[in-house]
């Protein structure tokens, strides 16, 4: 269950909520295996990651869910929801995001075709049937194992459970499976997009009745 100590605002209001919410969700994944892999160097994985997340969580599309949990009057916590039938966004999105991700990763582009295998895997991999996207679920490292990732997740879910729809997301970093297991998500496929890279697994939660 969420904890009580945490509000959940829905939505962002301005760019500079946008710009505060990217940097946590740059920090939040810093040691994502994914991102380690993409681009080693600290300093350059930071830029490119808070460039990456601004663009994701500016160009969700019309269905996007933003939702973030405050501390001391600042973002610690942000998810990316994208509801039934949003994803994939409108084009004008998909090229904003794609922009975002260029930009990113302008310094190594030589680390552009496994980008794209990863993000063609993830394509593939997503279900065609309605159910919520879960895209991003950071916490700030200062603000972990608080309760604040739980306070993120549960208002989507209940939307869940009252619609009698399935949540969807995938997770590059093994340790994140035990923690979505003990919110109702269940391994679904393992996947391998890049020889020698990091796995990528999805996982599905079922609707409760």
């Amino acid at each position: 269950m969420a904890s009580r100590a945490h509000e959940v605002h829905d939505g962002l209001t301005g760019r500079s909520d946008i710009d505060d919410a990217a940097v946590v969700a740059a920090r939040a994944f810093q040691t994502d295996p994914f991102f380690e892999h993409l681009a080693p160097p600290s300093m350059l994985r930071a830029r490119g990651l808070a460039l990456y997340m601004r663009a994701a969580l500016k160009n969700a599309g019309p269905k996007g869910r933003i939702l973030s949990v405050l501390a001391e009057g600042r973002i610690c916590g942000v998810a990316l929801w994208v509801g039934p039938g949003g994803y994939p966004p409108p084009a004008r999105n998909q090229v904003a995001q794609l922009v975002g991700m260029v930009h990113a990763f302008a310094p190594r582009p030589q680390m552009a075709p496994k980008a794209y295998r990863y993000v063609r895997a993830i394509e593939k991999a997503h279900p065609h049937e309605p159910m919520w996207y879960l895209q991003v679920l950071a916490t700030d490292p200062e603000h972990q194992r608080r309760g604040v990732g739980a306070a993120l997740l549960a208002p989507v879910l209940a939307d869940c459970d009252e619609q009698g729809l399935p949540a969807y997301l995938e997770t590059q970093k093994f340790d994140n499976l035990a923690y979505y297991r003990q919110h109702g998500f269940a391994l679904e496929q393992t996947l391998k997009p890049v020889p020698g890279g990091p796995s990528l697994w999805t996982m599905v939660r079922q609707p409760r009745t």
